[in-house]
């Protein structure tokens, strides 16, 4: 059996993967980890711009549910669930605090608020243009819909269109 010598030059030596994970946890705010949804996990972090105008920020609605929904103009299951966004926020809205946001996925601004005035959606969507928020969300295809206790808490993931009895399953995990 051959003995190892290892020879010391007086200073250490980082392998380059050892300085990769450092540097990635810098990158990361020095957490370890990126804000990414994970059920049972704080929700990440939604700011931005609506597509009317106005700032959003998801922190500003704590104390309530809310439910993120991604869309595009250009998806038909998205038109198609938003009439049942609509009642469900006109029912729970008031009762509840429910909140909805939308977040605009891979869409043209203007075909993205065409597609708003003609659902007639009243609640606000943030514009994503550079994929953050669907990346921290995991977004891979609208629709996909979060459901988001008072704490923050993400507490249910909807991929694909949400029908009523989804819906109210996913809204039972975060009704107050």
């Amino acid at each position: 059996m051959r003995a190892i010598q290892i020879r010391s030059t007086g200073r250490a030596r980082l392998p380059a993967l050892v300085v990769a994970v450092l540097l990635l946890l810098a990158a990361c705010g020095g957490s370890g980890q990126a804000a990414e949804a994970r059920v049972g996990q704080p929700a990440p972090a939604i700011t931005g711009t609506a597509l009317d105008g106005t700032s959003i920020d998801l922190a500003a609605f704590r104390g309530k549910p809310v439910v993120v929904n991604f869309w595009a103009s250009w998806c038909v299951p998205c038109r198609e669930e938003f009439p049942l966004f609509e009642d469900r926020l006109a029912t729970l809205g008031p009762r509840d605090g429910l909140v909805m946001l939308g977040v605009s996925y891979k869409d043209d601004p203007a075909s993205a608020r065409q597609f708003l005035g003609d659902t007639g959606a009243s609640w606000p969507t943030v514009a994503d243009p550079d994929g953050k928020i669907a990346t921290a969300y995991r977004a891979v295809a609208p629709p996909q819909t979060y459901f988001i206790d008072a704490d923050g808490v993400l507490q249910g993931i909807q991929i694909g269109q949400v029908k009523a009895e989804d819906f109210d399953t996913q809204y039972a995990k975060i009704r107050p």
